[in-house]
């Protein structure tokens, strides 16, 4: 069996720990360890002496604990197995994070229930190997930082569950508004979370909530986004333009139906309807305006002046004459018609 007399590892900067596999190691063996890595000795299950930066030399008088627990025969040069875990202590900043599934949160100011999605990053750096080995990474060949965020998936979004849907109710904040609260949103996240990724000897470096969202397909979302549009333009309009503006609308609307089909039947009844219904108060301002002026000639229905003897276009007599608007006959002088009240003069 071959003898193992050099150990080193090189990974990549995701891989938070890797164990070598539990080959004969011997005493004169050297283990190699980079800068911001270290070497933990594991033998029978038990976990030993922990080398920091540089090059090792396996001897009984540098590894007091494991030499407690091997039989050294043979002038101490014998194999061994052992157990050597390489953990990563760099900083990793790019560690992503985000809701999978719309958490529902009560907006404060509409009354409506609306799905908000959270996404961020945060960095980590491992701050206490023997932990982290001992309760996260087991007996698993490679720890990685997606395995990290993997194991802490759940507590993670937990507390952002909870503490943005506690925003948004105590500080009746707007979800369409929230952007302005990310920065502080953000801080009191990293503070509660701290604790949480300590107790597994991992240092949480710093937490970003970077957005919070709604989905645009969502129908609550779009009746919301319609309504604040709506309040926006009364706003500007004022309510009574408002109205006019949407009467107007509406009717442009229906006027610009095709004729063919049932709703464009239904599209040209209304504009017709609209156009009869405009025709009528345009009829009736200039049927009292031509009531004051005067009254129809009964011969060529002319307008005739009030009190003129004698129509200005046929030459007829003026009287007997004519009302304007309901075509009564009406006596040579009179103020009113007798059949309907209109004046005229």
């Amino acid at each position: 069996m071959a003898i193992i007399d050099r150990v080193k590892y090189d990974g990549p900067a995701n891989v938070l720990i890797w164990r070598y596999p539990p080959d004969d190691l011997s005493w004169g063996t050297q283990v190699i360890v980079n800068q911001s890595q270290e070497a933990i000795f594991y033998q029978g299950g038990q976990a030993l002496d922990v080398l920091g930066p540089g090059t090792h030399t396996l001897r009984t008088a540098n590894i007091p604990l494991l030499r407690t627990l091997i039989k050294i025969p043979f002038g101490g040069e014998s194999p061994f197995a052992a157990e050597i875990y390489y953990v990563n202590k760099a900083t990793n900043l790019d560690v992503k994070w985000g809701t999978k599934i719309p958490i529902q949160v009560l907006d404060p100011k509409y009354n409506l229930m609306l799905p908000v999605r959270a996404f961020g990053q945060f960095g980590v750096r491992v701050a206490d190997s023997r932990k982290l080995v001992s309760q996260l990474a087991g007996t698993m060949k490679e720890f990685t930082v997606d395995t990290l965020s993997e194991n802490f998936r759940g507590v993670i979004l937990t507390r952002c569950q909870d503490y943005i849907a506690e925003t948004i109710l105590k500080q009746k904040i707007n979800i369409l508004e929230i952007s302005a609260c990310l920065e502080e949103i953000s801080a009191e996240l990293q503070n509660k979370l701290g604790k949480d990724f300590m107790a597994f000897g991992v240092q949480l470096v710093n937490f970003y909530l970077n957005s919070i969202n709604v989905p645009e397909e969502d129908a609550a979302v779009q009746r919301l986004k319609k309504a604040l549009a709506d309040k926006a333009e009364i706003d500007i309009l004022g309510g009574q333009n408002y109205k006019m503006k949407r009467t107007l609308d509406t009717m442009e609307t229906a006027a610009g139906n095709p004729a063919g089909g049932m709703g464009g039947g239904m599209g040209l009844g209304m504009g017709l309807g609209a156009g009869a219904g405009m025709g009528q108060m345009m009829a009736s301002s200039m049927g009292q305006s031509m009531g004051n002026a005067g009254s129809a000639c009964g011969g060529c229905q002319a307008q005739v002046p009030a009190g003129a003897k004698f129509c200005p276009n046929c030459g007829k007599a003026a009287g007997p004459l004519a009302c304007p608007k309901c075509r009564a006959e009406v006596a040579a002088g009179a103020k009113f018609c007798p059949s309907c009240g209109n004046r005229l003069s």
